[in-house]
């Protein structure tokens, strides 16, 4: 016997996400827009899996200018997300870098985020 097409058809109710998504998406806010830019996510993700990392290393890692890596850069330790530690080896400039506590927390946060809005749009 055929299913009638109402039958088919999902029940809308079960494409509501479930309340604790909901609940986490609310509790966590908007996305951290100083983390959400492309560059400063992977800078950011680059740390968190690196002690430290120098400007050289970064700036291959993500195939960035050098612009690029220091504006963005600038950007996150303005937001206190990571450190710069500058210095001199003989006479050529060094500059590393290191995620701080703060820069780890928003990148937890983020991360949870945006899980919460993968479980959701998966109706999960």
């Amino acid at each position: 016997m055929a299913e009638s097409s109402a039958a088919r058809q999902p029940d809308p109710q079960s494409r509501r996400p479930r309340p604790s998504a909901e609940r986490t998406i609310a509790r966590s806010g908007q996305l951290d827009a100083v983390i959400h830019e492309r560059a400063r996510l992977g800078i950011v993700s680059a740390l968190a899996a690196n002690e430290r990392l120098s400007f050289v290393e970064l700036k291959s890692l993500l195939d960035a200018t050098d612009g690029n890596i220091s504006a963005h850069a600038r950007k996150l330790e303005d937001a206190g997300y990571i450190k710069a530690h500058k210095r001199f080896e003989g006479r050529v400039p060094r500059t590393e870098y290191e995620l701080t506590p703060a820069g780890r927390e928003a990148l937890e946060r983020y991360v949870e985020h945006m899980e919460a809005l993968i479980r959701v749009a998966r109706g999960g």
